[in-house]
């Protein structure tokens, strides 16, 4: 996707805008969502990250250090972006699989972001710290804070606005777009509380392909695991799909994964492999797997 097109096309998809701002204010743009990525044909070539000075990349994985992360500082939104999003654009940064987006952000006491347009496309939200608001055009209103996950299937389109329920403290969360596997599917919205003790020394799993299964679900062959790991202890994951790869996200501390060390923030791409991956904590941490398609489409 070409730079210009991105950046128009993006911008305002990123409900990056304070309550109170006009949109004319940042940018005279029409709203519309970030388009779709061509499908890839090679099987072997389902990510996106040509070889560049702040990837480190091997057979079958990459790892994407914290440092190299895009960073977009508005004063009340301060947000770390993994992939291309916004005016942050690197097009070796646009994805990995049907990983389209993974930022980290912090939202200052009282503040949010105002209403905004989705569609097509699954977004989970992981609070770390702190509680956000949500509010959509489907007429939820809900508070989630750590130990909560929630989902939205935006289908044919929907609008919220999500902001910090506190005017004293600062909410920190992950936001996640994955593409679907399905379009135009009828909008909706989850969210559900975990015990995060069922997450100590091994992973638990918080999304899924299936509304049946344990954690929420989503439009798309997936499944999200996390895990807080004491120094010492080790584990191993196994990816569910031959045509999947995993993403890893270190959350707080450091993990040896395969022979790599992850420190926290950093990302870890693996694919091309039907060996279990290995992990061991070399201090107490806590993980995010992101297990997803490598094809899109």
């Amino acid at each position: 996707m070409e730079r210009k097109k991105f950046l128009k096309s993006a911008f305002i998809a990123s409900g990056a805008i304070a309550s109170g701002l006009t949109a004319k204010a940042i940018l005279d743009n029409n709203n519309d969502e970030l388009s779709p990525i061509e499908s890839v044909k090679d099987p072997n070539l389902g990510f996106n990250h040509i070889p560049h000075s702040n990837s480190t990349i091997n057979m079958n994985t990459v790892l994407h250090k914290s440092d190299s992360r895009g960073h977009a500082d508005h004063g009340w939104l301060v947000s770390k972006h993994t992939f291309s999003f916004a005016n942050y654009y690197n097009p070796d940064r646009m994805h990995f699989g049907v990983l389209r987006v993974l930022n980290d952000d912090y939202v200052a006491p009282g503040m949010g972001f105002g209403t905004h347009p989705h569609d097509n496309m699954e977004i989970i939200s992981i609070p770390l710290d702190g509680d956000l608001e949500h509010k959509d055009s489907m007429g939820n209103v809900a508070v989630i804070k750590k130990g909560d996950i929630q989902v939205m299937s935006a289908g044919t389109g929907i609008t919220h606005s999500e902001y910090n329920k506190n005017k004293d403290k600062a909410v920190k969360f992950l936001q996640i777009w994955v593409f679907p596997n399905k379009r135009n599917v009828a909008p909706r919205y989850d969210q559900i509380s975990l015990n995060l003790k069922d997450r100590e020394n091994r992973f638990q799993q918080i999304l899924s392909p299936s509304a049946e299964d344990e954690g929420v679900w989503i439009h798309q062959n997936a499944w999200f695991h996390l895990g807080s790991f004491q120094s010492g202890k080790s584990s191993q994951y196994e990816i569910k799909s031959p045509n999947n790869g995993l993403y890893v996200f270190m959350l707080k501390g450091k993990a040896n994964i395969n022979g790599i060390e992850v420190s926290a923030r950093d990302g870890l791409g693996i694919w091309n492999t039907t060996e279990p991956i290995q992990l061991e904590a070399t201090e107490d941490n806590e993980i995010l797997l992101m297990d997803v398609p490598m094809n899109i489409g």
